[in-house]
């Protein structure tokens, strides 16, 4: 016998447990080694290797921009940190819409250069076919729905989705679809609490929500967002549970202080 307790890999199939239970899941983004460890040594559920790198740490003003390469560098970095939590990969703008072959050939890279443990990618009936083709290959996937931020150029705005009968009506119908279709898991962005929690119900995989109630399985958010690194981003469903925008900045300050005031390294700090 080990004498360390064996740590129990989140799964799939674990994340269908939760469900039954009632049991809420925890998801984070990370896209490095080192937030990675934090958050599973923490005991998140699921680490979301987000496109959002695009915009927390290239500075683009989209996720459009991040290439396939990029995802995977940001991805097996994150992985390497990583003993408990499932780690999903986005695939990236450009890597699977309209092309299933060129879906299937991304996912493949992902699992392949990452040991990430699922992928996930956006839309509903438009990608079906890309999802059917990856599920082939035996890759989990997880869906987005509601404020697909790939679509951005598409919609014109952040606001809310699914607000009016059509777009709510054509969401739960993706939804049921991604279900049928194979998905594990599904993430609803941005749309009102109460279609989020009707699609909660009628499906019997997991649903996370992003600015989409409680009544969800699960939450997400941006770690960078959650934790007060980034100033300007208010949104109404963002609970800030740190300021590290200032933590460090105060921190770098007193660094700076010191050097230049010949106070560090003092006598004790050198060789």
């Amino acid at each position: 016998m080990s004498s360390h307790a064996e740590i129990k890999r989140v799964t799939t199939h674990k994340l269908s447990e939760m469900k039954l239970r009632g049991e809420k899941i925890t998801m984070l983004t990370a896209y490095d080694y080192s937030m990675a460890r934090i958050l599973d040594q923490a005991g998140i559920d699921v680490i979301l290797v987000g496109d959002s790198a695009a915009n927390v740490m290239a500075g683009y003003e989209t996720t459009l921009p991040i290439t396939l390469d990029q995802m995977i560098y940001h991805a097996a970095s994150v992985v390497r940190g990583v003993k408990r939590a499932l780690v999903v990969c986005d695939l990236p703008f450009g890597t699977y819409q309209g092309n299933s072959k060129e879906a299937l050939a991304s996912a493949i890279r992902i699992m392949k250069e990452t040991g990430a443990g699922a992928v996930k990618l956006e839309g509903g009936l438009e990608v079906k076919e890309s999802i059917e083709r990856i599920l082939s290959a035996g890759i989990p996937v997880m869906g987005h729905l509601g404020l697909m931020p790939q679509s951005i150029h598409k919609y014109g705005t952040y606001m809310v989705r699914a607000r009016e009968e059509a777009e709510a009506k054509k969401l739960v119908e993706d939804a049921h679809l991604l279900e049928q279709v194979g998905c594990f898991a599904i993430v609803l962005e941005k749309i009102p609490a109460i279609l989020a929690g009707k699609v909660a119900s009628e499906l019997k995989i997991p649903v996370i929500g992003i600015g989409a109630g409680r009544e969800v399985d699960g939450q997400v958010l941006v770690l960078h967002d959650m934790l007060g690194l980034n100033k300007e981003f208010s949104p109404r469903f963002l609970r800030r549970y740190h300021n590290l925008f200032e933590e460090i900045s105060n921190a770098v300050q007193h660094y700076v202080s010191d050097v230049k005031s010949r106070n560090f390294p003092n006598e004790n700090e050198q060789y």
